[in-house]
């Protein structure tokens, strides 16, 4: 079954001083203030769209790698997963990059990264992201 999850924004002024809101309707957690500064400059304790983007493709992929390590008999202890999103004002995203590190029993380096690298290109919001260059940067812990 179909689900679908709703944000919505709110946008006063300009791009350069204006500002705005983002909230997090369909689960309620919260209001994000936003800016053109906190986006492209420093975030002075504002969140960005690019943020936004790493924080539902780091969790998208944790979901994906766990469920491929499960499936395959070895689930995971732990994933610590970071997602940096690039943006290069006048050019748009250019790249993100994910980085994993595992606690995982019973599954070699070169097995991780196999799953890692298929739940990169199966995520959900990486496929949605098909148009950006994604990285991969996955290893056990040691």
């Amino acid at each position: 079954m179909a689900t679908t999850r709703t944000a919505q924004t709110t946008w006063q002024g300009s791009l350069q001083e204006g500002s705005g809101s983002v909230e997090l309707q369909s689960s309620g957690v919260g209001t994000f203030d936003v800016s053109w500064p906190s986006r492209a400059e420093s975030a002075n304790g504002k969140t960005s769209p690019e943020e936004l983007i790493a924080a539902a493709h780091s969790s998208c992929f944790s979901m994906a790698l766990s469920a491929a390590l499960s499936k395959a008999g070895t689930p995971p202890t732990t994933l610590e997963t970071s997602a940096e999103v690039e943006l290069t004002p006048g050019t748009g995203i250019t790249g993100i990059k994910l980085t994993v590190v595992g606690t995982v029993d019973g599954i070699s380096e070169e097995q991780f990264v196999e799953a890692a690298t298929g739940a990169k290109e199966g995520c959900p919001v990486s496929q949605a992201l098909a148009g950006t260059t994604i990285t991969l940067d996955a290893s056990l812990k040691a």
